[in-house]
């Protein structure tokens, strides 16, 4: 079974909360991980994923194009995806920066899919995502790491 974390990172913070978010799902036994830039991935790589977790700057208050091409370019596979587990992360320039407003427009992608979104286990913030300002702290990170987990472990409980 495999889980497809996917972001778009202009700074380099994404991907640093993406590489988090890996270690997570890494930690469910019998569950493999694949870790793209959203410009990388493939319909294979995203119909043949159990679970997709994806992360964006904020942009506007919304994910950036480049992720969103993504759900846009595969509208056509919406059926495979239904009942696959979707969950969110997003880094912002600043507090106010609409990470909140971003996480919920992947979401809402998602659900348009009519896969099973989730956001972060309630050890966790128990939100919409895992967030933050700037790079992703410790604390940031170890969010990222149980979103990562729990994500796995919905997917292998839904795919048995």
């Amino acid at each position: 079974m495999q889980i497809l974390v996917m972001y778009f990172s202009g700074t380099g913070n994404t991907r640093k909360l993406a590489e988090r978010v890996v270690e997570g799902v890494e930690e469910v036994e019998g569950v493999d991980v694949l870790l793209k830039e959203a410009g990388e991935v493939t319909e294979e790589d995203f119909t043949g994923s159990q679970g997709i977790i994806a992360g964006s700057p904020v942009y506007f208050g919304s994910m950036a194009a480049q992720l969103k091409e993504v759900f846009d370019k595969y509208v056509t596979v919406r059926k495979q995806m239904a009942d696959k587990v979707g969950a969110a992360f997003a880094t912002a320039g600043c507090d106010q920066g609409g990470r909140e407003t971003t996480l919920l427009g992947i979401l809402q992608a998602m659900m348009i899919y009519g896969m099973i979104v989730v956001g972060d286990p309630l050890e966790a913030t128990g939100h919409y995502g895992v967030s933050c300002t700037g790079s992703p702290d410790e604390a940031t990170s170890e969010n990222a790491r149980k979103l990562g987990r729990r994500v796995a472990a919905l997917a292998k409980k839904i795919g048995d």
